[in-house]
């Protein structure tokens, strides 16, 4: 006889991907615990931009406006500088307008925004608190775990006392970062090009330096010198906090001092907070987890922090995850819903690992100061920024549990964003009459989108999800852009924001797709072609 349970999830690990998840996890009702073997302080900027996929999340959990607030001012521009040196030679710029002066009918309610994680943590950290059925816990470490068909039963320490118990719960999930003990623990290997540079981080006060030059403020100021593109200094808090990062600095050579006062091209005043060696690297686990036990963040993937995609990889995973255990643990989400969560995340991993990779290196390479001429930045602007867009052009291609029609995916790297209904595909934002995003009325459940003046009628949708206990609303939007926009009369779209189901005609067996897109359905065909009404017919 198992156990009783005392909670449904434990997460191991608070940082922003754990974080992200209690507050996914908290929203839905569902009891969880999170346990941080630290105190839960953050004392380095660690990463500096929250992107707009990510900062989508943060107006689903309600802090979007707390983040854009934080710190950055919303009037100053989010340029990136490649120079010589702050007081001396400007190469080129690309702008990037304020995020006060951003384009509202963009392809997101949320632009990128600056928030390092000194200041996000701590907002997400509120939000995870103000959930009563979320329980938190620092200076708690995870020991060990054992999991069988019902549960797994964590055991954990107090840090402080040395006192350790037993948690009996249904899922566990580390995001207890790189050498974490969940993803060692379950024996999963990493597949990747290891090690792509040691790099060093100065973390300095100085709040001399923005008048020290006159390049104005910018979100990236890149150094190049005879030997390239050596480093890249990131304002934190617009004010005095700043980040130099030396992309490759052999151990032999480093010296704080002399590393500042060739990025600023001079003496000024500073204090330095730390100076810390890391490596860069670019991994990627084989599996998403084993059982009742699954990783997310940085337990499952490592990439050169270039282009931002470490922390925006680990929420997205968070969201993913966290609607798959809430249906699961409610009852209505079936048998190979959880499993769906490698199957769609691994690949998304992988490529975002593998662009953060090769961003760097296109960085990098870039000419001596000798060898650079004005045709060296003529095309640059792809290969030497991360497009913001790619970040919420995220597409589930022949996912297990979204139902395709026969069109091309949508290309995953494309020049410019281009928005999508393919199945598996993020649902596209637009502004609705009450000023919400489309994009707001997603997060609770499936929700049925019929669109257009006359769309097709959606009762047996609606009955077939109430006879399978999924929770399935039906929203009816006249508007014809936004139907031009959403590509077909009926739109389902799954509680994470992404397309499960479209069609101009109700399907020939709602049930079975109702069945594929909550995970019970495995059997099903692949393609939608078994699944919807002949429309020639």
């Amino acid at each position: 006889m198992t156990a009783p349970f005392d909670t449904s999830v434990v997460i191991a690990g608070a940082g922003p991907v754990g974080l992200g998840l209690a507050c996914e996890l908290g929203l839905r009702g569902v009891d969880c615990l999170l346990v941080e073997k630290r105190d839960g302080s953050v004392t380095v900027p660690k990463q500096s931009m929250v992107s707009s996929r990510n900062m989508e999340f943060c107006r689903r959990w309600g802090v979007a406006s707390a983040v854009r607030n934080a710190v950055w001012p919303q009037d100053y521009p989010r340029d990136f500088i490649y120079l010589d040196a702050l007081r001396g030679r400007e190469l080129w710029r690309l702008k990037v307008p304020s995020y006060g002066a951003r384009d509202q009918q963009d392809y997101t309610p949320e632009a990128s925004c600056p928030c390092a994680q000194i200041y996000f943590d701590p907002i997400l950290t509120a939000r995870v608190r103000s959930f009563p059925n979320v329980k938190l816990r620092y200076h708690t470490a995870l020991l060990t775990f054992d999991q069988d068909e019902a549960g797994v039963t964590a055991r954990i320490t107090d840090t402080a006392t040395g006192s350790t118990e037993s948690i009996r719960a249904r899922y566990l999930v580390g995001c207890d970062g790189p050498a974490g003990l969940v993803r060692e623990s379950l024996g999963i290997a990493l597949t990747g090009q290891g090690v792509v540079a040691d790099s060093v981080n100065i973390y300095f006060r100085s709040a001399a330096l923005a008048g020290f030059h006159d390049k104005g403020w910018a979100r990236f100021y890149r150094l190049i010198d005879e030997s390239g593109c050596w480093s890249e200094l990131i304002p934190i808090d617009g004010k005095e906090l700043w980040r130099l990062t030396v992309f490759d600095e052999p151990a032999s050579s480093e010296n704080p001092a002399r590393l500042l006062r060739e990025m600023a091209g001079g003496d000024f005043a500073y204090e330095i907070i730390s100076a810390v060696r890391w490596e860069r690297r670019d991994f990627v686990a084989k599996h998403y987890g084993r059982g009742r036990v699954l990783i997310a963040g940085d337990a499952a993937h490592e990439c050169s922090p270039t282009g931002g995609f470490g922390m925006h990889t680990g929420l997205e995973e968070a969201v993913n995850l966290g609607w798959k255990l809430a249906a699961v643990l409610e009852g209505w989400g079936g048998a190979e819903l959880i499993g769906s969560y490698e199957r769609e995340r691994l690949p998304v991993a992988r490529r975002n690992v593998e662009f953060a990779t090769r961003l760097f290196h296109a960085i990098t390479a870039i000419p001596s100061l000798s060898r650079l001429d004005a045709k060296s930045w003529e095309g640059v602007h792809g290969a030497l920024s991360a497009p913001e867009h790619l970040k919420t052009q995220c597409c589930y291609d022949n996912s297990p549990i979204c139902v395709a029609d026969g069109a091309l995916p949508p290309d995953p790297a494309p020049a410019h964003f281009v928005p999508s209904t393919y199945p598996g595909a993020r649902a596209p934002h637009a502004w609705l009459a009450d000023g919400r995003s489309t994009l707001d009325l997603f997060g609770e459940g499936f929700v049925l989108l019929r669109l257009g003046g006359q769309p097709p009628d959606a009762g047996a949708l609606m009955r077939a999800a109430r006879a399978q206990h999924a929770p399935l609303r039906e929203i009816a939007i006249a508007d014809q852009d936004i139907a031009e926009l959403y590509e077909r009369k009926l739109v389902l779209v799954r509680p994470d924001g992404h397309v499960a189901w479209r069609g101009d005609m109700p399907p020939a067996d709602p049930a079975a797709v109702i069945a594929r897109v909550r995970g019970a359905s495995a059997g099903l065909p692949e393609r939608a072609d078994a699944l919807l009404i002949a429309e020639q017919g």
